[in-house]
């Protein structure tokens, strides 16, 4: 791994280089320019059953060139520094922007809403790991999954990574901003069996800063927790039932509707959820909101990819849309303001009546708890929800027994008005924080 020196002096480099693009970008005659890079070095090791299976070491970083003739764009790539390659790959981009047609919402971010400082976000935590460190974690974490119980038989691999960043963008306004990284993580999955049959189970834990990390010890044992009861599922009636999706799980029901308010589905007219600014879409006490100045937060960060200020807010507040997910194009498509979230939202949280997880599995009483989703069938234009699923059938306000080979069918309009209630498990380890979340009924096809 680079250290700490490393990564502040080629974050000064990168700063440099953007720069230089820039002004050879006006040199050739561009009206406007954006240059984006990221440079990252990271350690990754993989141990199963006790062997070193795999030992990576990477370092990437490219240069995105973007440039504008008029109204009309061009974009090159390159991952050579030297004056002559920065010359060909500005060319190049010219050369694509004068043979493309004129879009009038192409463009910069206006220069007013370009970030003017850039805040510590608290997300650069190095703790360098050399190779015999991570072997010594990874067998750590299996020894702890597979001495959990016997039916554990077999590890299909522990991983552990170790991930510092540098990323850097500029453009022709004047402003260039950066911002350093790190990303350490642990994972773990194994098999188990039974008379009945294997399943697998998985657990990771992964922070911005290592000391946040759970434990080899606790990764593995919740991995071998979850693999092993899940051992002999049972069969499920086909019906309609309440579902209850783990906070895992829930990610997707986020991420559906995200992608609906977002700008490049509305101005596609490839959204359910068309026309919904200012009307109410989930349940009266659902919010939904972004924190992109949380500290430590793994999607942290004071501008987006056009440069513009990143700013707390609320998609959905009080199961009402208040704002949509825009860059500076999408939302000129929709004759409306950027809303700062070029190359995506960061650190969602989702929010509402909430309850202590075993009180909602008691309220739900009689239903399917879903800990794993699998393929994708949902229909983004409509919004007809159609899943395969695994989780554990609930009976009397208790969990009862697994069940799998499962297809869980809704339409997400009607699944995000019919939320009866989160659980107090918030799930903080990606950008997309969530909980448990009790939907009052879907259609639920089993094998019984």
């Amino acid at each position: 791994m680079i250290d700490e020196v490393d990564i502040v002096r080629t974050e000064g480099e990168m700063q440099t280089l953007v720069e230089a693009i820039l002004q050879e970008a006006s040199r050739q005659g561009a009206s406007a320019a954006e240059v984006s890079t990221t440079r990252s070095t990271g350690l990754s090791v993989t141990v199963r059953n006790d062997s070193v299976e795999t030992v990576e070491f990477d370092q990437t970083g490219a240069f995105a060139v973007t440039v504008y003739a008029g109204h009309s764009k061009g974009s090159a790539r390159t991952s050579d520094s030297r004056a002559i390659a920065i010359r060909e790959t500005v060319s190049r981009a010219l050369d694509v922007a004068r043979s493309t047609r004129n879009d009038p919402c192409n463009g910069l971010a206006e220069p007013e809403l370009m970030a003017t400082t850039v805040p510590d976000v608290d997300v650069f935590h190095p703790a360098p790991m050399d190779v015999a460190r991570a072997e010594e974690v990874a067998r750590a974490c299996e020894s702890s999954g597979l001495d959990y119980d016997p039916r554990v038989t077999m590890s299909e691999g522990v991983s552990v990574g170790n991930r510092q960043s540098c990323r850097v963008y500029g453009n022709s306004h004047g402003f260039v901003g950066s911002q350093t990284g790190t990303l350490h993580n642990l994972s773990c999955q194994l098999i188990a069996g039974d008379s009945n049959g294997v399943q697998r189970g998985h657990w990771h834990t992964i922070a911005r800063d290592a000391a946040d990390l759970e434990t080899p010890e606790q990764v593995g044992g919740k991995a071998a927790a979850r693999v092993v009861e899940r051992l002999s599922p049972g069969k499920l009636a086909t019906g309609r039932y309440p579902v209850l999706f783990s906070a895992e799980a829930a990610q997707s029901l986020v991420g559906h509707l995200i992608n609906a308010i977002s700008g490049g589905s509305l101005y596609r007219n490839a959204s359910f959820l068309l026309d919904s600014l200012g009307t109410a879409v989930a349940s009266e006490h659902l919010s939904l909101a972004e924190d992109p100045l949380l500290r430590k937060g793994a999607g942290s960060g004071g501008f987006d990819d056009d440069g513009v200020a990143t700013r707390r807010k609320a998609f959905i507040d009080v199961g009402v849309v208040r704002s949509y997910a825009l860059s500076a194009y999408t939302a000129r498509r929709l004759g409306m303001a950027t809303t700062g979230n070029a190359g995506g939202v960061r650190n969602l949280t989702l929010s509402g009546r909430t309850l202590p997880f075993d009180d909602l599995v008691a309220e739900m009483g009689r239903g399917l708890y879903v800990t794993e989703l699998m393929g994708y069938g949902v229909n983004a234009v409509s919004g007809d929800y159609s899943q395969g699923a695994a989780g554990f059938w609930v009976e009397d306000g208790e969990i009862r027994h697994p069940v799998h080979e499962l297809t869980i069918a809704s339409n997400l309009k009607d699944m995000y008005r019919d939320v009866v209630a989160l659980g107090d498990d918030l799930d903080a380890r990606s950008n997309v924080r969530t909980p448990s979340v009790l939907i009052g009924a879907m259609t639920v096809a089993g094998q019984g």
